[in-house]
């Protein structure tokens, strides 16, 4: 598939929709580099809890996040499809995906100077050349210019099962009920937050992938780009 010099795909959905999994696998199947925004996050959550930085400090949060020197190497080899270093260590998944992260990385998420200074990160990263990005607000304000938009999406049932499995082979045990708790609460502090809430871009294709396997929406994602 001949591509654009410079693309950009932007996959954007609520909690456990698939995103990550889809964006690592297409960004594999383009030969392009590939960025899980949602992981940028999770690491300054990690770096806040362990320096006992108030999650509701929007200030203290964004020099922690610029004086921690994080690194992002992108490595189709590492599970991730990335490597996140933060003072000289890799934050892995089991890491970004503890319970204790998860309960303060919407907070950390919903202030807007985290945003903005994430968003710069994240720009960066995409001037490097073709990139597949997956988060909440990429098509709508990170990479608005984005030849490709999609917006993922599928039921809490379909996204609790996916999340519970991925939690379980990072070795993190987790209730269902408890999660499907956890994912609507998210959803709702998502939806609700007054810097850049989750909602599809105007010219995004919007994909629910509740009765489809990952490579299946790839096969649809990678026929859209294929059109551009």
């Amino acid at each position: 598939m001949s591509l654009p010099e410079h693309l950009q795909v932007a996959i954007d959905g609520p909690a456990a929709s698939g995103k990550t999994t889809v964006a690592h696998l297409l960004a594999s199947r383009l030969n392009i580099l590939y960025l899980d925004t949602g992981a940028m996050y999770r690491t300054l959550a990690y770096l806040a809890l362990q320096s006992r930085t108030d999650a509701d400090n929007e200030g203290a949060l964004v020099r922690l996040w610029e004086n921690s020197h994080v690194k992002i190497t992108l490595d189709t080899a590492s599970a991730l499809g990335f490597r996140i270093d933060a003072g000289g260590r890799e934050i892995g998944e089991p890491i970004l995906q503890s319970n204790e992260v998860t309960a303060i990385v919407s907070t950390i998420a919903a202030h807007p100077r985290v945003r903005e200074a994430m968003v710069r990160s994240q720009r960066e990263i995409a001037r490097e050349g073709p990139v597949v990005m997956a988060g909440r607000d990429i098509g709508t304000v990170v990479l608005p210019e984005a030849q490709v938009k999609i917006f993922l999406t599928a039921t809490v049932q379909a996204r609790v099962e996916r999340r519970r499995a991925q939690l379980l082979a990072a070795g993190v045990d987790i209730s269902a009920h408890q999660l499907a708790q956890e994912i609507e609460e998210r959803d709702r502090l998502d939806r609700e937050r007054a810097a850049s809430p989750l909602v599809a871009a105007a010219d995004a294709h919007v994909v629910d992938s509740s009765n489809m396997n990952a490579q299946a929406v790839v096969d649809q994602i990678a026929g859209i780009v294929a059109r551009v």
